[in-house]
């Protein structure tokens, strides 16, 4: 079905941070968008009040009228709805079009030039970068996102640009629907193993999906990745990190709270570019961002003024209070790489400072194959409390839960287990210094109440 031809939109599982994203851009187009969604979010709200038919129970009887007429209908999904869902069932059973949300975003990157960021961790921040800096440049830009960017409110971006930025999912090889004209891979450090089932079926994955880039597109790569990427002719080839390579960074300067740096680049060098999010992280996914607008016509001046805009990602190294006295953050790290990389920037920010991590781990397979690395990473922190693992689609293992990770930890580092119910009453009770909440689960939606309490605890020093 061409989408020039579509009426109406069905999404299950609208309420899922890329999903939402599709949702608000169709109705935009004036299209009929109706959808289910588990469980009702400030995000599903936000998605009613823009327009959005939405309902929170598995009943066929609940899909809006003009969602049942087959041909002018798409019906689109996630990997994560299961096939005995029973809205979905009736759909194929009534011969409707249906797509993985994947598949509508490459046809939107064969209907524009698609600028996507991959990679297992880093996308939703550079991407949202790059969005960023393409949407006040002179060129613009619609976007995609993995999440809110803090500019907007929303992960979304509407223009009459020929450029689009997608975060191209690795998950359920969602990424090989795509059609890159310029893209990103930040990093191809396993994941999702319980789809690919070996590191080297996970590595071919990133291999095919360089494959797909565009003839006359270009591939920025991070230097030293294990993948052995097949390009087209005609590709163009770039490296980049923090300090090697075509693009990186020179003359890094972090003081008073300030990041600033030279963005090195073969395309044209741009001096003294400063972080609008200060943190240590942002500085290689800055430069891989730069990258990626500057290659599509971005200048010097539109890269320095969009990187000092630049406000940050919901749930991304995301402050909450940053006080002297106290600093609460939140951050959707969840593999053991990105603990990692969260971890060093904290001890660079807050070296002398006392740092306490909530972590929630997040699938039980995950936690199976990396509690060795999460211990390690976490055990640069001065405290970890570890809650029950978050299932998300996933049944429980055998043997496999957070005291895995909990009996790893350095013999240094303060630790305790306790019931994600017994998160606000700990908050209630301890002193804190720099507390940050990790993981890609649930402990995020306790983020108001948690900085509540400890805003009043700062407001009556």
């Amino acid at each position: 079905m061409n989408l020039k031809d579509i009426k109406a939109l069905y999404f299950i599982g609208a309420g899922g941070i890329g999903m939402s994203a599709l949702v608000r851009y169709f109705i935009s187009r004036g299209l009929v968008v109706g959808g289910y969604d588990k469980t009702p979010t400030e995000l599903t709200s936000r998605l009613e009040k823009e327009g959005a038919l939405l309902h929170y129970e598995e009943n066929v009887d609940e899909i809006p009228h003009t969602c049942k007429k087959r041909d002018h209908t798409l019906v689109v999904y996630t990997p994560a709805i299961p096939e005995s869902h029973k809205e979905l069932q009736y759909f194929r059973a009534n011969g409707f079009e249906i797509q993985k949300r994947a598949q509508v975003l490459g046809t939107l990157t064969r209907q524009m030039r698609g600028l996507c960021v991959a990679g297992t961790h880093g996308k939703t921040t550079t991407s949202s970068m790059c969005a960023h800096i393409m949407h006040q440049s002179h060129i613009d830009c619609n976007a995609f996102l993995g999440g809110i960017a803090k500019n907007y409110g929303t992960n979304y971006i509407l223009s009459k640009s020929e450029y689009v930025v997608i975060e191209a999912d690795e998950f359920d090889r969602s990424f090989h629907w795509l059609t890159p004209y310029i893209s990103v891979i930040t990093s191809t450090d396993p994941d999702h193993l319980d789809i690919y089932g070996t590191k080297e079926a996970y590595l071919e994955s990133f291999a095919h999906y360089s494959s797909l880039i565009q003839p006359e597109g270009a591939l920025i790569v991070h230097r030293g990745l294990e993948m052995k990427e097949r390009l087209q002719e005609g590709v163009r080839r770039y490296e980049y990190s923090l300090d090697e390579g075509d693009f990186h960074a020179a003359n890094v300067r972090i003081e008073k709270g300030r990041i600033t740096f030279d963005f090195v680049s073969p395309i044209e060098t741009v001096k003294n570019v400063e972080l609008g999010q200060p943190v240590p992280i942002n500085i290689e996914n800055g430069i891989a961002a730069m990258a990626m607008a500057q290659l599509a016509g971005c200048t010097s001046e539109e890269l320095r003024v969009g990187m000092l805009s630049f406000s940050g990602v919901d749930r991304r190294f995301d402050f909450k209070i940053n006080t002297p006295s106290l600093v609460l953050l939140s951050d959707y790290a969840h593999h053991p790489n990105e603990i990692l990389q969260s971890a060093r920037s904290m001890r660079q920010l807050y070296s002398d400072r006392h740092i306490t991590a909530i972590f929630q781990p997040h699938l039980f397979t995950r936690t199976r194959d990396f509690y060795k690395e999460f211990a390690q990473a976490l055990s640069l922190l001065d405290e970890v409390i570890l809650t029950e693992i978050y299932p998300a689609r996933e049944k429980p293992i055998e043997g496999v839960s957070s005291q895995l990770i909990y009996d790893n930890l350095d013999p240094k580092v303060e630790k305790q287990l306790i019931s994600k119910d017994d998160v606000i009453p700990l908050v209630k009770k301890r002193q804190f210094d720099v507390l940050i909440i990790l993981g890609a689960g649930d402990l995020d939606a306790m983020m108001p109440q948690i900085a509540n309490i400890l805003k009043r605890r700062v407001t009556h020093k």
